[in-house]
């Protein structure tokens, strides 16, 4: 966070960083694969998000408002288990707007969830999340195909947040990298291409893949997506949690004013005993939270005290705030 000079929003920082850190073992550049997925639609989300698109509008030419509405509130909520949680991520469970269906259910925390985490006063203050995404989405050139559309909004939103992330992880471990896929010949290439070469039914990348068919192994052209996660929500279920209550539910955070404490109580439990997946809210919780003693309120990088019964940390002594400047 130090290092972010903001709140990680990707918990992929992390590991980002300490392999970062290895590799300035060896070598003083190295290349990162970032731009490729927001180029060439190699996100999962793409090919789900213009099917809901899609089967959205032909559902709102057919179905009523007044029954979509009770359908999206009283129905799709009531849906068991996975039919459930697909359901409410669908057009059904969805309004069909831009925000809802190609933003917000990909969002690490939706809208509603964060709403009632915030306080009154934090949430009067805030401002319309999608906003910029959805300006980028409607400054494409009229006659734009769809998914080239979202995929320049994310370009100019989305990408700039991982490229921040990739340039600080790796410049705080003292190593420098590279990103050829943003070549400015290669994307305006790739802004050219019609949407088939980028996405077909569940296929991703697909001219990337045609591309490199005769070089790679098809284990590695077929094999599904990988992210760099962090087993946060394991760690929020076991002794952690408490640190996360130490933090959250403190005087300190309650005067800031800023989250709800009675809902964040109910979320900690809840994520504890499994009945609900916070892992997602709790972190985004906490940075933001240790992100204003760090930087607002000027104490320094912050360290998390280790839980009662578990064997202390020795990966990282706290940081003194006279010592900022030797950090940085």
């Amino acid at each position: 966070m130090w290092h972010e000079d903001e709140p990680i929003a990707h918990p992929s920082s992390v590991p980002l960083y300490f392999v970062s850190r290895l590799a300035r073992d060896h070598v003083k550049v190295v290349l990162a694969g970032e731009g490729s997925d927001e180029l060439l639609a190699g996100y999962g989300k793409y090919p789900r998000s213009l099917v809901n698109w899609r089967a959205g509008s032909i559902y709102a030419t057919v179905v009523p408002d007044a029954a979509r509405l009770w359908l999206r509130e009283r129905v799709v909520p009531r849906l068991p288990g996975r039919m459930g949680r697909y359901a409410q991520r669908s057009f059904l469970g969805l309004p069909h707007t831009p925000e809802a269906i190609f933003f917000d259910t990909f969002a690490g925390i939706r809208l509603p969830q964060a709403r009632g985490l915030l306080s009154r006063r934090a949430i009067a203050a805030a401002r319309d999340p999608y906003a910029a995404s959805c300006a980028w989405l409607d400054r494409a050139q009229p006659g734009t195909p769809l998914l080239n559309r979202v995929l320049y909004a994310d370009l100019k939103t989305y990408l700039v947040e991982l490229l921040m992330k990739q340039d600080q992880m790796s410049m705080a471990a003292s190593i420098e990298s590279r990103v050829p896929f943003l070549d400015h010949r290669l994307v305006e290439f790739a802004a050219m291409l019609p949407p088939s070469a980028k996405l077909r039914g569940l296929t991703t990348k697909r001219i990337l893949r045609a591309a490199v068919r005769d070089v790679l192994p098809p284990e590695i052209l077929a094999r599904p997506k990988m992210g760099f996660p962090v087993p946060f929500g394991r760690w929020m279920r076991t002794e952690w949690s408490s640190v996360a209550r130490d933090v959250l539910l403190d005087r300190r955070t309650r005067e800031r004013g800023i989250i709800a404490p009675a809902a964040v109580e109910r979320l900690i439990g809840a994520h504890r005993s499994g009945t609900t997946d916070g892992g997602d809210a709790l972190w985004a919780l906490l940075n933001l939270e240790l992100w204003y003693r760090t930087c607002v309120d000027g104490d320094g990088a912050q360290v998390l005290s280790t839980p009662a019964g578990l064997p202390p940390s020795n990966t990282a002594a706290p940081v003194d705030v006279t010592a900022r400047e030797a950090i940085a």
